[in-house]
């Protein structure tokens, strides 16, 4: 089993592609492109994190088509765009706004919004966040996991790690 990252996938979300400058023609594109990429990294018994603005202005039950078709047990960190539909009627494993764990050894904190400081800061723990679609950078150990900053698909953490930085070394 693997776990994944992701976020600011705003499926349904037009205007989304070129706010974002993505290389989508339209929003079917889109929604398509995002879905084969997923499924591409994402097996069925893996974990995957989403952290936020899953869906965004989708057509009335598209939300919830695409989740069925999502490889893997998926946890929502609730973005801003995240509607209580979106949040509670999708099957999500859990939902939170700031959830902690670790994975291979690392601390992380996971939250839609980036963080300047967060819990285990000063110790080794690892900040992941949305929101800003690859606009800004981390500080300290922290990284954005959205789709705009990976290649349209979720990221491993060895991945991130190679990014910032290994946190188990330091």
């Amino acid at each position: 089993m693997t776990t994944w990252f992701t976020a600011d996938t705003h499926f349904g979300h037009a205007r989304c592609i070129a706010m974002n400058n993505r290389p989508f023609r339209d929003v079917v594109d889109m929604r398509e492109s995002l879905i084969a990429n997923w499924n591409a990294a994402v097996r069925p018994d893996d974990e995957v994190f989403h952290l936020g603005d899953f869906a965004y202005r989708a057509e009335p039950g598209e939300a919830g088509r695409v989740f069925e078709r999502l490889n893997g047990h998926k946890h929502l960190i609730a973005g801003n765009h995240d509607t209580l539909a979106v949040a509670t009627g999708m099957g999500w494993e859990t939902v939170s706004e700031i959830h902690q764990l670790a994975v291979e050894g690392v601390r992380l904190v996971l939250c839609h919004y980036p963080m300047l400081e967060w819990p285990g800061f000063y110790r080794g723990a690892v900040h992941l966040f949305g929101h800003c679609h690859g606009n800004r950078s981390g500080v300290g150990r922290s990284t954005d996991v959205g789709v705009d900053a990976w290649g349209y698909r979720p990221v491993r953490l060895s991945e991130i790690l190679e990014r910032i930085g290994d946190a188990r070394n330091e």
